[in-house]
């Protein structure tokens, strides 16, 4: 009776320990694999940055960035936005049939546009208040507004969508990290959002240091050493973000993991 026992007991609990490994096996594959899109979709951000560079010069005589900077902010603008879209808005094979229906999607598209233009006119008064000329080089100004929200708004509206609430979750304090913090970013889109949006923020902050230095070289003119150091900042998060979260990837946990 004893002996019965003993080979009834033994073999039937052998394998429920490995079930929590192999589930963990799982969910560390899936990331990896969310890391490697991220990564790709990254590089195609930056490789819309290097377009908006090479393309206009086939089309704008003399063109350059400094030359014809403003006509470069409108293509930068351009390409980066067109391939944000055509990342994140593709549509989903599990999205709701209200969500896929025209009247949503042109609501949204109207939502956003309406986000973006906020966007821009905010940072227009954020950077006159900041010491921008009020009345002169106001193209320039709005310009700059512009490109900056198509680094940091933009991506917030694919990803995101025209929701302040999600926003606040995704930006406010303890938005969402490590594995013994409060999480409130639910996939590792969202932290690479937050990294490129305070990158750009943080390059044209810097891009700001040199106008008032009298080297009289004439990336100094406002508002281009902003816009190329808000430039740097995208490009340097999009490099960034998927190294950070790889390097962390063990440490990261999301909701709906």
């Amino acid at each position: 009776m004893k002996a019965i026992m003993t080979t009834h007991v033994h073999p039937s609990f052998t394998l429920v320990p490995s079930a929590p490994n192999s589930v963990d096996s799982h969910k560390n594959t899936m990331k990896d694999t969310d890391i490697k899109t991220l990564l790709y979709a990254h590089f195609l951000c930056i490789f819309s940055v290097i377009l908006s560079v090479l393309i206009p010069s086939f089309f704008v005589e003399d063109f350059s960035i400094l030359d014809t900077h403003l006509t470069w902010l409108c293509f930068c603008s351009l390409f980066v936005t067109s391939i944000n879209l055509v990342l994140y808005l593709v549509p989903k094979p599990n999205s709701s049939s209200k969500r896929s229906s025209l009247s949503h999607k042109v609501t949204r598209f109207l939502k956003c546009c309406v986000y973006f233009l906020v966007s821009c006119f905010s940072f227009h008064v954020i950077f006159v208040l900041y010491g921008a000329p009020l009345f002169e080089l106001v193209l320039e100004t709005f310009l700059f507004a512009v490109i900056l929200s198509t680094f940091t708004t933009v991506p917030c509206l694919c990803l995101l969508g025209p929701n302040l609430k999600a926003w606040l979750r995704v930006f406010s304090k303890n938005g969402g990290h490590l594995r013994n913090q409060k999480t409130r970013v639910t996939s590792i889109w969202e932290n690479s959002l937050q990294i490129t949006t305070i990158s750009s923020f943080v390059g044209a902050w810097f891009g700001a240091f040199p106008i008032p230095l009298d080297w009289e070289r004439p990336w100094q003119v406002w508002p281009i050493s902003c816009t190329v150091g808000a430039t740097f900042g995208y490009v340097a998060g999009l490099v960034i973000s998927p190294l950070w979260i790889y390097w962390n990837r063990k440490q990261l946990t999301y909701k709906n993991n």
